[in-house]
């Protein structure tokens, strides 16, 4: 998600859409994403690694948010 904020910004954002009935899951994954998938971390892992290792980091990092999400979601916690 190309959205540059802190994670405690987006914990208001997130209990309002989760009061608004998005699965726990789908808000947990898009604080996570928020998080863990921001442009300026990207580029400051840029300096430090190779596009390469780069790319397979955020791809794995996005696989893991989505299982997690998924997974709050079939759990119906």
């Amino acid at each position: 998600i190309p959205l540059y904020a802190g994670c405690s910004a987006m914990v208001p954002v997130v209990f309002a859409i989760t009061t608004k009935g998005i699965p726990l899951g789908t808000s947990l994954a898009f604080l996570m994403a928020v998080a863990g998938l921001s442009l300026p971390e990207a580029l400051m892992l840029k300096k430090v690694m190779s596009l390469r290792l780069l790319l397979l980091f955020f791809g794995i990092v996005a696989f893991g948010i989505i299982i997690v999400g998924y997974l709050f979601n079939l759990l119906g916690v």
